[in-house]
């Protein structure tokens, strides 16, 4: 009699992903369709000025989302952190002694990876001292005190800037020309290139971190299942921390993004965009860092096409109502799934 000969189980083929693709690119033709109806001529410049707004609602909701992810906390201060960036920029800009526009570079280059740098960095370590001096202790407490908590950092933060600083806005030097590109029948500026490609690389940086690292390994383990990642050797405390720290160190890039696009910052400013980034990371499923870009995105388009149509005044009621209909649909968001809940 023969031995029974051992099955082995076949690799399964990896199938390319071609359905987000093209969602992607029916979705932004589209959202072109619609905004060109109404603006003709200005089709282009008005598309291309909802992706900048976008990208930027995208950068502060990763943060929001990566720490809702982990511990399941709405990190309300986080808004704060986005406008204290932006500060952090202006500081770094004007000590360094620039006054406008840089044409050369180099010099360009080098002054933008200095500031970016500083700002993320000090932002990072700001929200791992927020969260092991504020949210720490409180990992086991009712949902109500992380809560308050929160919210109370946010306004120490802003009321810091507020005495500290300015209580004005303040004018920011703005570093990178607005001169028009055309790169084929495209015709986009230069700041506005800047701030789509730079925000896009950020969150595709982000999603092979989280999907192909050791440490992005550890995180979505903890995310799961938050005791059965410790019985396996993953460090919570650490994790919890490398966790605010990258969230804050995005809100810090997309603070320095602010102050070049607009050219200015004031210390209420996290309030209004904290707020839009929070319904970014609702509207896109919080927890999932692909839908907070999503979320952004779509938040950006309906912000411009009010303002297209005429209605810019009821943008924020519109921004909501579209919340509300897509939780409606799907309470977990447009691209959130179901989980079973922690034990």
């Amino acid at each position: 009699m023969t031995a029974a000969t051992p099955s082995v189980a076949r690799p399964r083929m990896r199938m390319i992903p071609w359905r987000a693709p093209v969602a992607v690119v029916a979705a932004l033709v589209i959202s072109y369709l619609v905004i060109a109806n109404a603006a003709g001529a200005q089709a282009q410049e008005q598309f291309i000025n909802a992706l900048t707004i976008g990208a930027l609602y995208a950068l502060i909701a990763l943060g929001y989302t990566m720490v809702y992810g982990i511990i399941e906390l709405i990190n309300f201060a986080h808004g704060e952190i986005f406008m204290c960036g932006s500060f952090v920029a202006w500081w770094l800009i004007t000590t360094m002694g620039f006054t406008g526009t840089i044409h050369d570079l180099p010099i360009l280059v080098i002054v933008l990876v200095v500031v970016f740098l500083v700002s993320m960095l000090v932002m990072g370590v700001v929200g791992v001292i927020i969260e092991r001096f504020a949210y720490r202790r409180l990992r086991n407490a009712p949902r109500l005190a992380p809560l308050i908590t929160a919210i109370g950092v946010s306004f120490i933060l802003q009321n810091l800037v507020f005495v500290g600083i300015s209580n004005s806005i303040v004018k920011v030097p703005q570093l990178i020309p607005f001169d028009l590109l055309q790169i084929g029948p495209l015709a986009i500026r230069e700041i506005n290139l800047f701030v789509i490609v730079f925000a896009v690389a950020l969150m595709i940086a982000l999603q092979l971190f989280i999907t192909r690292t050791r440490l992005g390994t550890a995180m979505r383990s903890t995310a799961m299942d938050r005791e059965a990642a410790q019985l396996m050797g993953v460090n919570i405390n650490s994790t919890i921390a490398i966790t605010f720290f990258i969230g804050s160190a995005l809100a810090g890039a997309a603070g320095v993004v602010q102050t070049q696009y607009l050219g200015n910052t004031v210390f209420n400013i996290g309030f209004q965009s904290g707020l839009k980034a929070f319904t970014a990371a609702v509207l896109g499923g919080i927890g999932n860092t692909t839908g907070a870009a999503v979320g952004g995105f779509v938040i950006g388009f309906l912000e411009v096409t009010s303002s297209v149509y005429g209605i810019g005044r009821w943008s924020e009621a519109i921004v909501f109502g579209a919340l509300v209909v897509v939780l409606i649909f799907r309470p977990n968001g447009i691209l959130g799934q179901q989980l079973a809940d922690r034990a």
